[in-house]
């Protein structure tokens, strides 16, 4: 199979500034997602294209001397602000590689640069259980929620009062239904993904791969300092890579 993944890392963030390149455990964040799409390579026929909108990002991802990875895709301005959507970006460098390479990918894999938790078993493992479901469109990356709506989340009703998001009658979180979060380490799509003009990830043809270990995406600084102190003193209980 012909693959392409995506590495997508625009300039501006709000909540850990400049954080696609800052540095944990002695290496810019964003090394982590290339050179594991660097390591998937020798399973796959695989393209790498960067899409940021920042020169930054681009100099240091060149300082890497990985030349799989191509920099040449520029994300345009509409796609780089904090309203854009992140399948939009995907979408739109896909097209850009597919015209520049001459081919149509039979997957693309986006790694999420800011959910660098993740090994090559888990991106293997994940892509052929996507193709072996015929009917599957897409596949995200999850880990169990902390919390449960059917026991412990609640939301606002119509009449101004709260309840639980779904029903449920259930007496410990051990007896209501599993439900998972996106970590936002990866997606992996089929080529008819792309044909059904989807707006989000979430279709009715998806399906998720359980990350069986700790993984999460750095929204917040606090984030940061966690996943840096797991890495640098060597508290994960797997090695990312591998």
């Amino acid at each position: 199979m012909k693959g392409l993944v995506t590495i997508c890392a625009r300039g501006g963030s709000k909540g850990i500034p400049g954080k696609n390149i800052k540095i944990i455990n002695n290496k810019p964040l964003i090394a982590y997602s290339v050179e594991m799409a660097e390591r998937l390579r020798k399973h796959y026929d695989l393209d790498i294209f960067l899409s940021t909108d920042s020169d930054e990002i681009k100099s240091i991802v060149l300082d890497l001397k990985l030349p799989s990875v191509n920099l040449s895709y520029e994300r345009p301005e509409f796609l780089a602000s904090d309203n854009a959507g992140k399948l939009d970006a995907i979408i739109d460098v896909t097209n850009y590689a597919e015209k520049l390479m001459k081919c149509s990918y039979d997957f693309v894999a986006d790694l999420d640069v800011t959910s660098p938790l993740r090994t090559v078993e888990d991106l293997t493992t994940a892509i052929k259980t996507l193709f072996n479901d015929h009917n599957a469109l897409n596949l995200f990356s999850v880990s169990r929620a902390n919390r449960n709506p059917y026991f412990n989340m609640v939301e606002k009703r119509s009449d101004g009062y709260y309840g639980l998001c779904k029903e449920g009658t259930f007496l410990t979180r051990q007896s209501a239904p599993t439900v998972y979060e996106l970590n936002a380490s990866f997606y992996i799509f089929k080529k008819k993904f792309f044909d059904g003009n989807y707006k989000t990830v979430i279709t009715d043809q998806s399906l998720v791969y359980e990350v069986p270990h700790i993984c999460f995406d750095l929204d917040h600084q606090i984030d940061f300092e966690f996943m840096a102190f797991l890495l640098e003193n060597k508290k994960l209980d797997f090695e990312i890579g591998n």
